[in-house]
């Protein structure tokens, strides 16, 4: 099992139902209760899925009282934004390229 933390980040991502959750804490700040509403699973299918992001550290728990609430933490996101930029670079030069590509079969085509 890699634990470097881009590989990490990705293997929590994975999951739509992790993605979901991501999407939910941008919210703001939920307990376990609140992240399993909208799922059909238990409690405790949840709790692992919230294990597998705070292994990844994508999220935070806290206690507040007899609660635990969960909260978001991007930070490992700007990790998987700054390795893909270097694929989003590519297709940039890629779309110019075929851009000039265009350009130069529009400039040589006969009028109509």
């Amino acid at each position: 099992m890699a634990t470097d933390p881009l590989s990490l980040t990705f293997a929590a991502l994975a999951d739509p139902t992790r993605r979901a959750i991501l999407a939910r804490l941008t919210e703001g700040p939920a307990t376990v209760k609140e992240l399993s509403a909208p799922f059909d699973m238990s409690g405790p299918a949840v709790s692992k899925h919230l294990r597998v992001l705070e292994r990844a550290g994508l999220i935070t728990r806290g206690r507040d009282a007899q609660w635990r609430p969960c909260e978001l933490d991007a930070t490992p996101l700007r990790q998987v934004s700054e390795w893909a930029d270097g694929f989003r670079q590519f297709w940039d030069a890629s779309y110019r390229r075929l851009d000039d590509y265009l350009a130069h079969l529009q400039a040589n085509q006969p009028p109509e």
